[in-house]
């Protein structure tokens, strides 16, 4: 057959894409095996009754139809009005469009700011799809670590030294996936004035701005000059519990966003009618946020008694999102290697820090989507593991 487009085959090119383990440990647990699966954010309850009711309803009242490309009127209100929360700033609908999830809402923000050849600057550890996306729009990038003895907060200094003649953007992640770090003000200040003098569009993910750990949530968006330069990527899946709907948003300036209408048209033409009603309810009424930060909230304090003070390991981060992320170098360096041995020995899949950026290596991030019982047992399976462990001989 003809070839396909260097474009495709280019978003993942060494043909490993960090969530190998995942995926085996999936596969091993759908074939009946006994599998822990502590490795994806994915939640463990349901979507909110009232979401799912509402999302009926629309279904038996005749809600099939398209829908207006950059989302309905009602919907990209709601949105704008999440998004003055979020990030502090009145924000109107028109500086909103609706996309299917997060990461449509990231794709569109890439593609809005990058042409072939631009570069990037991408904040490590980062979430996994990162790199992928920018590769999608024919971009470079380079890869500035948040090391781990500083909380996983961004050096400004870093972050200036890769500004090139090419640069265009910069990406961030607060409250971060995997680390669970949230950026302080002086470090988002920090970005914000390397943003502000280089003329760069800032490209922020706060998609766990209302988890646990995010009481203190800042926007780089409310910084004074930013609103004009940032785009805040947002999604439902974690703060209203629904990751499977795909429902999310681009804040960002009005011009920018009449612009991504033309994206919407030649990729998703809108959005599912019955579920963006859905949506619209969830949003206006908050449906499952406060019980959701609070049962993530219980999670994090329960796990992190199990696991502070464990033998050669330590918690890095950790203060919001969904992620306990446990520093294991002193045992094994190679997170990879760890991982593995502990899903072969104890059953329990979580995710190797490398997937995630080498600011990450000798890591693992542990996901808080299973109940508290099950995330003790996974805290004593690691403590009994860590003990055990013998490195080289382990993986033989």
């Amino acid at each position: 057959m003809p070839s396909p487009s260097s474009r495709l085959t280019g978003i993942i090119p060494s043909g490993k894409d960090g969530w190998e383990l995942h995926f085996a440990a999936m596969m091993r647990r759908q074939a009946g095996e006994d599998i822990m699966m502590l490795s994806v954010g994915d939640h463990d309850f349901d979507t909110p009754q009232a979401t799912v009711d509402a999302c009926v309803a629309a279904v038996k009242a005749g809600y099939h139809h398209y829908t207006q490309l950059p989302g309905l009127p009602r919907l990209r209100a709601a949105m704008a009005k999440i998004s003055t929360r979020c990030t502090g700033v009145e924000t109107a609908s028109s500086e909103v469009i609706a996309t299917p999830g997060g990461q449509l809402a990231l794709y569109a923000a890439v593609q809005a700011t990058m042409d072939p050849g631009d570069h990037a600057i991408m904040v490590s550890p980062y979430y996994a799809t990162y790199p992928g996306t920018f590769r999608a729009a024919g971009a470079s990038f380079t890869i500035v670590e948040a090391k781990a003895e500083n909380g996983f907060q961004p050096a400004a200094a870093d972050i200036e030294a890769a500004v090139g003649p090419k640069t265009r953007a910069i990406l961030i992640n607060t409250p971060n996936n995997p680390t669970g770090a949230a950026y302080t003000r002086a470090c988002l200040e920090g970005i914000a004035d390397i943003c502000r003098r280089h003329d760069l569009w800032l490209l922020s993910d706060e998609v766990y701005w209302t988890l646990p750990g995010a009481a203190g949530h800042l926007s780089p968006r409310a910084l004074p000059g930013m609103a004009e330069r940032t785009l805040v990527i947002n999604s439902m899946s974690k703060s209203h519990g629904m990751t499977g709907w795909r429902i999310g948003w681009l804040t960002g300036p009005a011009d920018m966003v009449a612009l991504l209408v033309s994206l919407n048209l030649v990729t998703t033409y809108g959005l599912t009618d019955f579920v963006s009603r859905a949506a619209i309810e969830a949003l206006e009424n908050d449906y499952g946020v406060a019980e959701i930060a609070d049962t993530y909230g219980r999670r994090r304090e329960a796990f992190l008694a199990e696991v502070r003070g464990m033998n050669g390991i330590r918690v890095r981060g950790s203060e919001g999102g969904m992620y306990v992320m446990l520093d294991v170098s002193a045992i094994e360096p190679d997170c990879e290697a760890f991982a593995w041995a502990f899903l072969e020995r104890e059953k329990v899949a979580v995710m190797p820090g490398s997937s995630f950026g080498d600011a990450a290596r000798g890591h693992i991030r542990i996901s808080l989507c299973q109940p508290e019982p099950v995330l003790a047992d996974a805290a004593a399976r690691l403590r009994r593991f860590a003990a055990g462990y013998t490195g080289q001989r382990e993986r033989a």
